[in-house]
């Protein structure tokens, strides 16, 4: 469950009932003086070896250690109290990052690297589970992604509040989705920029085309596009946060005359368009809404018309991690590249391009987490100290999936099967640098 999360003035009045991603709890301090039991220092060897013996030490709240089977250790954890072995035995899928979020259990070593080495291990040990635990420690199915469900869902995450992602994403154009490094030194400004240039080349817009964007965030793309290709944008968002952003900043930027930010959900955009673009949103639809998402796209493209969607994706099906989809993104859903593709099929659509931009992700995810470890005292003002601890898991933990392999980033290009008004090649993307201070 979650309870509401308000940002705070200094009267400690709440602004407004935004939900937060964890309980409302201060860090917990459940320390206990007795030793371990000998079947508790049973359970945290059998841990160890069933996640494959990674070189992760355990201290426990006593202090006394217990060092991993084989190796070197290169992480400490440790656990405040019994009840915290007990939680993260029983589901660790889940209990790890609330354990970590309410101070129950204390890393000593870098996180994201603690993450990447603890998915790295997991992934080979559990193919030799017994069924019993892999049914004990398996994530749970996503909530619903119907209308009134998605808005929910959005609210949860994209509403906590515009001064908090100020903090820490791209002061360009405040992109929450993977950045475009084509070369490794680039600001995260740049990336984003180089990101957004990336998409508008491969959707090969013109001056005077009509676009329309499913899910979009602070309206950096739809700016883009107006801004340096001339186009007409509709874009659709059901996040008053967001859309009130966007708005304000196409008005400023004296854009508005080519933007329609419209307060809807995707699935009742209307008319005809030579572009379809969405990035970042797949993951919220849900896989069972595919066919609808498919016969809208196609229904929405000019018989010239080419979309492409942006999403968080896998190399084979597979669920959320419990965690994250309990208390970060409820309804997520990263679908693997073949469930991806089934949108094409039921379309009858054909692939131009399939990019997949995971190591790009990694080093977006670890630009916004520095950033984001530079304002965890504004943040904790916002929120509380157990926010900041659940976001920073957030954050290395994405990290680590992107690094191990577990999470990818998908970008597909597609259009009517039937249309022969096309480039043969994809050289003119790369006639000139993305990145904006190369051009």
């Amino acid at each position: 469950m979650t309870q509401s999360t308000a940002r705070k003035t200094d009267d400690s009045r709440p602004q407004n009932d935004q939900k937060a991603h964890v309980l409302k709890l201060p860090l917990e301090n459940l320390q206990v003086d007795r030793e371990p039991h000998s079947y508790e220092i049973w359970l945290v060897s059998k841990l160890m070896r069933m996640a494959g013996s990674p070189p992760v030490r355990f201290r426990l709240w006593n202090d006394e250690v217990i060092e991993p089977d084989s190796g070197e250790a290169r992480f400490t954890i440790h656990l405040t109290d019994p009840k915290a072995l007990v939680s993260l035995v029983t589901n660790p899928n889940l209990a790890f990052g609330d354990l970590y979020s309410s101070g129950r259990l204390v890393v000593e070593g870098d996180l994201p690297d603690l993450m990447e080495a603890l998915y790295r291990s997991v992934h080979q040990a559990r193919q030799r589970w017994p069924k019993w635990l892999d049914a004990l420690w398996r994530n749970h199915n996503p909530r619903p992604t119907g209308i009134s469900d998605a808005k929910e869902n959005i609210h949860h995450h994209y509403d906590l509040g515009n001064e908090f992602y100020r903090l820490w994403l791209d002061e360009a154009e405040m992109q929450y989705t993977c950045a475009y490094y084509e070369r490794p030194d680039l600001t995260l400004e740049q990336a984003q920029l180089a990101k957004l240039e990336h998409v508008c080349r491969k959707l090969r817009l013109k001056p005077g085309m009509k676009v329309v964007e499913a899910g979009c965030g602070w309206g950096g793309l739809a700016r883009y596009m107006a801004r340096h290709y001339g186009v007409e944008v509709h874009a659709y968002n059901i996040s008053k946060e967001q859309l009130a952003y966007a708005r304000a900043e196409a008005e400023r930027q004296q854009l508005d005359h080519l933007i329609e930010y419209v307060e809807d959900d995707y699935r009742n955009i209307q008319g005809q368009y030579d572009a379809f673009v969405s990035i970042g949103m797949l993951e919220h639809v849900g896989k069972d809404n595919y066919p609808a998402l498919s016969e809208l796209i196609k229904r929405s493209l000019k018989p010239d018309g080419i979309a492409l969607l942006h999403s968080i994706g896998r190399n084979r099906p597979m669920l959320m991690n419990a965690w994250i989809e309990k208390r970060i993104f409820p309804g997520a859903y990263p679908p693997s590249i073949g469930e991806f593709m089934t949108i094409c099929e039921q379309g009858d659509f054909s692939v131009l391009d399939v990019e997949n931009l995971r190591l790009h992700y990694a080093q977006t995810l670890t630009h916004w987490m520095e950033r984001f470890t530079a304002c965890e005292d504004p943040v904790s003002d916002m929120y509380d100290e157990h926010f900041v601890r659940a976001w920073r898991m957030y954050l290395a933990g994405s990290i680590a999936a992107f690094r191990a392999g577990s999470l990818q980033l998908f970008q597909v290009v597609f259009t009517h099967g039937d249309n022969n008004r096309l480039p043969q090649c994809r050289q003119d993307l790369y006639t000139s640098p993305a990145a904006p201070e190369a051009r």
